[in-house]
């Protein structure tokens, strides 16, 4: 008789038991998570106070380090720029010349915009229009628009033209590189969605790609504001005041030719606060309904 060969029987194992463990979620838990914040955490929650932060700490710099040059003549204090700001805003002068620049800047900055515009389009048309805006990007985009004033000053002569010129010239590029990386962007499956309602020509580019390509169009406008304001100030410095009344530009130019460095100051520090301006309050509150109210951003 041939006996079973027990070392060949798998031996059974008992199933595993997971320790249970057993945890008070009552009381502490529910206090600590319904916890009121302190006031530090409630003020370090707003945005805006930790950037007026940042802005007095930094005005707080320049004024020590002003006293502590105790030069006005190559770098005037806080204080001083702040009294010369305001004796020509008070006067009207430091307004006129802000309005003339302004003027000029958002005509230049509009006809950017609608050619960047006009070049996405026929981008996003076809195979040979994004080859073109792919081939004028990689040639003129690099380019400075500060090079283009001696053209400019041959095409259109000494006035307002030629400032505006250099200024398309600086939007242009950087809202339509960036508008139509935008729109390249935007998923198929989003695209198949607004066919599948019926969507399509310009319905479909207005509910769909502009929408889904909207933070890249905003950074595109950004970025084209801020060209467009280091274009301005430095065209006025060489030709803003051949159209009958100068602008920030050439006012800090005759400031600096009179060496009143407290005014020169002054004029940089009202470029600043427009800058301040348009971004925290325009491009923040056309961020705030678009972007922040879509959920594509936090």
């Amino acid at each position: 008789m041939n006996t079973p060969n027990i070392s060949s029987t798998p031996a059974r194992t008992q199933p595993f038991v997971r320790p249970e463990y057993v945890r008070d979620t009552q009381a502490q838990e529910q206090d600590q998570v319904l916890r009121p914040l302190s006031v530090f955490e409630t003020l370090y929650g707003q945005s805006w106070l930790r950037k007026t932060v940042i802005l007095i700490a930094l005005a707080l710099l320049w004024e020590l380090y002003g006293r502590w040059l105790n030069n006005p003549l190559l770098f005037p204090s806080f204080s001083e720029t702040v009294r010369a700001f305001y004796t020509d805003i008070a006067s009207g002068l430091l307004l006129k010349r802000a309005a003339s620049s302004l003027q000029t800047l958002l005509i230049g900055y509009g006809l950017g915009i609608a050619l960047a515009a006009l070049l996405t389009t026929v981008a996003i048309s076809s195979r040979i229009g994004t080859d073109l805006l792919e081939s004028l990007t990689s040639m003129f985009n690099p380019l400075p628009a500060i090079a283009l004033l001696p053209l400019a000053l041959i095409w259109f002569g000494l006035g307002t033209s030629s400032i505006i010129f250099v200024l398309v010239h600086s939007v242009m590029w950087a809202v339509a590189l960036n508008t139509h990386g935008g729109f390249r962007s935007v998923s198929k499956t989003l695209r198949m969605v607004g066919q599948n309602y019926g969507l399509g020509g310009f319905a479909l580019v207005g509910s769909i790609l502009i929408p889904a390509a909207f933070p890249s169009i905003l950074t595109g406008l950004k970025v084209g504001w801020a060209f467009a304001w280091r274009t301005l100030i430095a065209a006025e410095l060489v030709f803003g005041v051949s159209s009958g009344s100068g602008g920030l530009g050439w006012y800090i130019f005759e400031n600096r030719n009179q060496l009143e460095t407290a005014n020169v100051f002054a004029g940089l520090f009202f470029v600043i606060l427009i800058g301040l301006f348009v971004e925290n309050f325009i491009f923040a509150t056309i961020e705030k309904r678009t972007i922040h109210r879509w959920g594509m951003q936090h």
